[in-house]
């Protein structure tokens, strides 16, 4: 029997091939993007449990005057005298970019980080050549991972090879260890033995304040320890190694390892953290789309049960059950739903391998194949053959042999007004969608195109290897014609430089604030179009100056407590806990130095030449490749033996917003399947509804009903439709994308013109689809419209 309604099935697919191939193509498209938002949810959701310790792996962070994710180097020592019962500690110093040389060729790398012997105790490492037990324990190692081994030095053994690091450093790599994956918070390409840079940190190690800018530790507990165990020991800790005052000033909290990425509380942070909610939308949208594709298919399965009518009530008289019925429309239905799930799996393998750059995604195609993944295909599969498979099989397996023969079954007025519903919901899936990318599309134009509070365009950003050239650099700059200005800073308005506390006795502000602390030169005000709101901007400081003299933002005069510019101009702050107070010599208007995820920080800008490692170079319009050469030209003379990086002011501002990108690709994409699929559904709908009314239309055309007229009988039904998955899509879009908005401390609102834009689009989806259709009902010969049976 149950070959029987195989080859019965086929026969009907093959016989009705319009009918199957639009049911297959929605169903593969529904099957793939589920698939696809499964991997990248999947990804994202499980950074860092690839570690098989990491339910109970923490990073120590800091919190004092903000949260920050590092600490001194002096923490884990201290921690492994004090708490000999943790089960491992380890520390990392994170570089970033360097520049590696080897033999004679530079090149510039990343995520080069410095780490000890215990790392691989607390981190799940696949070591393919050295032992871990030693590989770090020496000076001037390095651990490269798989990519980087055959990049430099092929298929050969790696081990026993010499790099330099940043002309400083000659290391001789001792192990080789598998590509992280892409979703660890601890990204690693070399791994060089902490102890090699002993000699820069011993000074600082015993200061708790320290080494702020780059070093990370991590702990594993053992197992049935409470975090909060450790948490009531942590004040006695900070007190007995460090005194009292850093006790009451300092906390040091344990961020679980799977929280990192999600913890937008911290600064300084390897990779930049994100929302949770992002990914449980993007959970919301895969539901809507596969529900979408199950809509779609029931309205086609059961506007095609109109032309199997006869054959059920053939089947009737001849004595099939109804049970029979229903496992042979089961039957068809599992057969098209397998073969949509094998070619979706096909289609999102093949995004996979093309949508790395696209939509920033790093997810192997061989993932298809894990045993949770191929869970999910199964669950899927099957939830889709009983979502659209059990509604037509008994809509098709009611049929009476005698209506059935009458041409009767065609649906009364109640399995209409259900599958007007399931429609009703089809829209109302699209206008949410629509809602969704229009309001993520504003959002990110928001992100690109809002006042930063200073000039983004055309400037570049160039790293100074030795300060000492700059005035050299500075005089090759001027006299090409290319370039406009050029400014020498600590950073460019973008770029976060450093932090410190201030505090200011004469305001009544005595306890410590953090304030961003940016070095700039005389130039960088009027070239970056930085607003004066009071006093002088900063200007080149004479060498018998003694006093210091800084100009602060908005937020900083705020926090002085200080609501008129002209007012905070004289009055004095305390910078970095010292005895010497700075003199307000001007009030700058808020730029932003960082995403619009948080708030403008308080900021105070100085003339340090000390501190002058960057410089920013505005550049004329048009042949800005050739003036880049040149740029290129010059400073590699200068620095020979170093490699010339530069990047764009707007493209690092764009970077800060690449998780918000990614999401406004993977939206407008789903959205476009989603409207789609349901396209599909309408269609299934006008093409039962036409089915119905084939003899209406004849006489109508016999009485003189123009074409026009007989479209607009089939449009009209519609409309209310579409108003009525407005009011239901309205409030549902507003809602979700409300309280995604709320991720960012500046955003857009969401006005009505959204809503109006997205009623329209619908309506003008649905004409498209339905004009084919009436188009084709209102154009057929009436003597075949009325031709009885």
């Amino acid at each position: 029997m149950l070959k029987s309604y195989v080859v019965i099935a086929f026969r009907n697919i093959r016989r009705n091939l319009s009918y199957a191939f639009l049911n297959i193509f929605g169903l593969t498209l529904g099957v793939a993007a589920c698939l696809v938002i499964f991997l990248i949810v999947r990804n994202e959701l499980g950074y860092d449990a690839y570690n098989s310790k990491a339910d109970r792996t923490y990073r120590v962070t800091l919190h004092a005057l903000d949260f920050n994710s590092n600490v001194s180097m002096a923490v884990i020592p201290a921690m492994r005298v004090d708490f000999p019962e943790l089960e491992q500690t380890t520390q990392v110093f994170y570089q970033g970019d360097a520049m590696v040389k080897i033999g004679d060729n530079r090149y510039t790398e990343h995520n080069v980080a410095f780490g000890d012997s215990q790392i691989d105790k607390v981190f799940d490492y696949k070591w393919l050549a050295g032992d871990p037990n030693t590989a770090l324990l020496q000076p001037n190692s390095v651990v490269l991972t798989e990519s980087i081994a055959k990049k430099y030095f092929g298929k050969g053994n790696a081990v026993g090879q010499l790099i330099n690091f940043e002309n400083q450093l000659d290391v001789k790599v001792t192990g080789v260890i598998k590509d992280l994956p892409a979703n660890t918070s601890l990204p690693l390409s070399f791994l060089i033995s902490l102890n090699s840079i002993e000699n820069k940190l011993k000074g600082p190690m015993g200061n708790f304040w320290a080494i702020m800018g780059g070093s990370y530790a991590y702990i594993v507990l053992p197992k049935n320890y409470s975090i909060s165990q450790l948490n009531s020991k942590m004040p006695a800790f900070i007190k007995k190694n460090w005194g009292a005052d850093v006790a009451k000033a300092a906390v040091l909290p344990f961020q679980p390892l799977k929280d990192i990425h999600f913890d937008q509380r911290y600064i300084n942070n390897i990779i930049t953290p994100t929302s949770k909610d992002t990914y449980y939308a993007l959970i919301g949208v895969a539901l809507l789309i596969i529900i979408t594709a199950c809509i779609n298919f029931i309205n086609l399965a059961t506007a095609q049960a109109i032309k199997r009518a006869k054959e059920v009530g053939m089947r009737k008289v001849l004595g099939a059950s109804r049970s029979q019925l229903i496992k042979q429309f089961l039957g068809e239905t599992t057969v098209l739903v397998l073969f949509s799930v094998l070619l979706g799996v096909a289609v999102c393998a093949f995004f996979l391998s093309k949508a790395g750059d696209w939509m920033s995604i790093n997810i192997d195609a061989s993932q298809l194949m894990q045993p949770a993944v191929l869970g999910w295909i199964g669950a899927i599969t099957l939830a889709v053959i009983l979502l659209a498979g059990l509604y037509p099989s008994f809509v098709q397996s009611a049929f009476q042999p005698v209506d059935s023969f009458k041409n009767k079954n065609a649906g009364g007025s109640g399995k209409l007004t259900l599958r007007k519903g399931l429609v009703i919901g089809q829209f109302a899936i699209s206008q949410i969608m629509i809602i969704g990318t229009l309001i993520v599309a504003r959002q990110m134009d928001f992100f690109k195109n809002q006042d930063l509070g200073f000039d983004k365009d055309a400037v570049v950003s160039v790293r100074l290897p030795d300060i000492k050239k700059k005035d050299v650099f500075n005089q090759e700059m001027a006299t090409y014609p290319g370039i406009k200005e050029i400014s020498f800073s600590s950073g460019a308005p973008s770029f976060n430089s450093s932090f410190t506390s201030f505090s200011s006795v004469e305001q009544g502000v005595t306890k410590d604030d953090v304030t961003e602390i940016k070095a700039i030169d005389e130039k960088f005000t009027d070239m970056f179009k930085l607003q004066m709101l009071a006093g002088q901007k900063i200007w080149k400081k004479n060498e018998k100056d003694t006093i210091q003299k800084v100009v602060i933002n908005e937020t900083l005069m705020q926090k002085l407590g200080i609501q008129n510019p002209q007012l905070a101009i004289n009055k004095h702050i305390t910078l970095g806990g010292g005895d010497q107070s700075a003199t307000i010599v001007g009030v700058v208007k808020d730029f932003q130095t960082e995403s619009k995820h948080k708030k403008r920080r308080s900021c105070v800008l100085e003339y340090n030449p000390g501190r002058f490692f960057m410089a920013s170079i505005k550049i004329q319009p048009g042949n800005m490749t050739e003036t880049i050469n040149y740029i290129n030209k010059q400073w590699s003379a200068l620095y020979p033996d170093n490699v010339f990086q530069f990047q764009f002011v707007d493209e690092h501002i764009a970077n800060f917003y690449k998780q918000e990108q990614k999401v406004y690709v993977a939206f407008q994409l789903f959205s476009y399947i989603a409207i789609f699929i349901g396209c599909l559904g309408l269609y299934g709908l006008i093409a039962f509804a036409a089915s119905q009314r084939t003899k209406e239309v004849g006489i109508r055309k016999v009485l003189g009903a123009p074409v026009a007229s007989i479209v607009a009988l089939f449009t009209k039904e519609f409309i209310y439709l579409i108003a009525i998955a407005f009011v239901v899509a309205a409030p549902l879009g507003y809602y979700v994308m409300h309280s995604w908005l709320q991720n960012f401390a500046y955003h857009i609102n969401i006005g009505p013109g959204i809503f109006m834009v997205a009623i329209a689009s619908s309506f003008i989806i649905a004409a498209l689809t339905i004009s084919y259709q009436a188009i084709k009902a209102a154009t057929i010969n009436p003597v075949r419209s009325l031709r009885d049976e």
